[in-house]
């Protein structure tokens, strides 16, 4: 283990030697870009479509078991 912490402290020895006064901070090594789609609204389902399949249905309203 010695030897592991020995190589890890002269890796930082090493980096704290470079000249990094010039380089801006950054959060990302490369530049990221949002890869979903533009959230825009659309039509939805209508009650009667949306409880079609559910399997029960009471007062126009999915029916689930009570939990207590």
């Amino acid at each position: 283990m010695r030897a592991e912490l020995s190589g890890i402290l002269e890796h930082v020895e090493r980096i704290q030697a470079l000249e990094l006064d010039e380089v801006p901070p950054t959060t990302h090594v490369i530049e990221l870009q949002n890869v979903l789609r533009a959230d825009e609204p659309r039509p939805g389902l209508s009650q009667e479509e949306a409880l079609r399949e559910a399997p029960e249905v009471i007062e126009d309203k999915f029916a689930v078991p009570k939990f207590d």
